[in-house]
């Protein structure tokens, strides 16, 4: 059994990822890619974000910006967000 680090994630465990798309594709787009947030960024850019399961999940993602024929600017897995202080401690 090998050791790993817990500062690096596990690329075969769910992350948060933040998917830029060059251009604005309208809001109903979202349904294509199911469970990910679709918003605009100042730059032009289509920015989807939230949860996959894994690498697999991924690659479909990714398949499906290919399939559709847009252009991906950026991937990238966010660091996971810290979990909120207890306001009773």
């Amino acid at each position: 059994m090998t050791d790993r680090p817990t500062s690096k994630p596990n690329p075969d465990e769910a992350g948060r990822y933040e998917i830029r798309i060059g251009g604005n594709l309208p809001a109903r787009w979202e349904t294509w890619f199911e469970g990910l947030a679709l918003s605009h960024a100042p730059d032009g850019t289509t920015v989807l974000r939230g949860l996959i399961v894994d690498q697999s999940a991924l690659h479909g993602v990714l398949r499906q910006v290919r399939d559709l024929g847009l252009p991906l600017v950026s991937v990238a897995r966010l660091e996971p967000t810290p979990p909120a202080a207890d306001p009773a401690n």
